[in-house]
């Protein structure tokens, strides 16, 4: 008996190098850190693949490869051109993160887009008839965009859970809703007549406008962003609601079966995801522009979000990484032009990194899912053997 007894001394520590790497390399208990390190690895890869991809492409088109690198590389790593990378990033990081919290619910909130135009018109509109000081003004004026954001966004949940009505049908149609609403209350309620030529709504007061980092350059917005994206962090991974809003999209019926509300759970999550959506155009409103205007505010962020977050594997650090990388190459893109390089490269580099990056990601991850399987299953043989003393060619015959 006692030589069977498992001998439970805590084995030593490595210190130093040794322990350092010791610390990288282990799996942790819930297998989080080696996983990581896969995706980042394989994501990595598939950003050289992709580049690869657009190689070949360019040299079929007559174009040389190498020029065209060392051109957005030139350009882009210059200190105005990474303020602009910055500057686009914002938007792109918003966006991706609204998408990511209804991701990890298990919903497709492809809704962004309308969100924020109406978050921004309606942001818009208030905030030129208040009168408040600065600081105040500035961040009722965002929550404004967040609750605007949330109650267009909560038409789609509501349709969810009272009817069975499919997220991603409901918000696709609830954007071209969204636009024949806002193109109604625009142009009846809230533009400003006096302008001929800029057509927006009246322009925000000087103390609703958010100051800059850098001069005409880079927007208070950039900071927002980062805590948002730090705060979807915090509450989808660290906290007891995250744990809650993840069963509930990982399995409905189980997270059901243990006491979470799965319609609770998507109703608030569709509220925080349009939430977060209505901040996407911020930067246009509160620092740009100062006002709503059908051609001066931007659109497609919405779908670029949902290409962010697919790219960032709805982590928070892949999320600010793909948005900066996207952020990057649109920043050189005016220059290419001038280089006589088609800058429409750029979107065809940024479409083949997200395929290669989830054809990539995704036979990483069967590749680990098959490899966990595998060596459970070994432990349970080796630890079967250990029990009842058979051994292991004994437990396979």
């Amino acid at each position: 008996m006692n030589e069977q007894t498992k001998d439970t001394t805590t084995p030593p520590v490595a210190t130093g190098f040794a322990g350092l790497v010791k610390k990288i390399t282990t799996k942790s208990q819930a297998g989080g850190l080696t996983t990581g390190l896969f995706t980042l690895a394989s994501s990595l890869a598939a950003v050289l693949i992709a580049l690869g991809i657009c190689a070949i492409l360019l040299a079929i088109t007559g174009k040389d490869p190498w020029a065209a690198y060392t051109e957005i590389l030139k350009t882009g790593t210059k200190s105005n051109q990474l303020l602009e990378m910055m500057k686009r990033a914002t938007p792109l990081m918003l966006s991706a993160t609204a998408v990511a919290v209804g991701f990890k619910m298990n919903l497709f909130n492809i809704g962004v887009e309308g969100q924020y135009l109406f978050a921004a018109l309606m942001a818009s509109a208030i905030g030129t008839q208040l009168s408040l000081p600065a600081v105040l003004h500035v961040t009722v004026i965002l929550l404004l965009a967040i609750i605007s954001g949330a109650v267009w966004a909560s038409i789609a949940a509501i349709l969810k859970v009272t009817r069975g009505v499919h997220e991603v049908i409901s918000t696709i149609m609830l954007n071209y809703i969204a636009l024949s609403v806002i193109q109604w209350l625009f142009e009846n309620w809230f533009r400003d007549n006096s302008l001929e030529l800029n057509i927006k709504t009246k322009a925000l007061p000087v103390s609703g406008r958010m100051p800059d980092i850098v001069k005409d350059r880079l927007g208070g917005m950039f900071i927002v962003a980062l805590f948002v994206v730090f705060l979807y962090w915090v509450l989808v991974f660290k906290s007891r609601f995250g744990f809650r809003l993840r069963a509930s999209g990982l399995n409905a019926g189980a997270a059901r079966t243990a006491g979470i509300g799965a319609n609770r759970m998507i109703v608030i999550a569709m509220l925080i995801s349009g939430g977060i959506a209505g901040l996407v155009a911020m930067q246009n409103i509160l620092g740009e522009v100062y006002g709503y205007g059908p051609n001066a505010t931007p659109t497609q962020l919405g779908f670029a979000g949902i290409t962010v977050a697919l790219l960032g594997r709805h982590h928070p650090i892949g999320i600010i990484t793909a948005a900066l990388l996207f952020g990057f190459l649109d920043s050189t893109s005016a220059q290419l032009q001038l280089a006589e390089i088609p800058s429409s490269i750029v979107k065809v580099i940024q479409a083949v990194i997200v395929f290669t990056v989830v054809i990539v990601n995704e036979a990483t991850i069967r590749w680990l899912n098959k490899r966990t399987s595998e060596r459970t299953a070994a432990r349970l043989v080796e630890s079967g053997v250990q029990v009842s003393g058979v051994q292991v060619e004994g437990a396979s015959a």
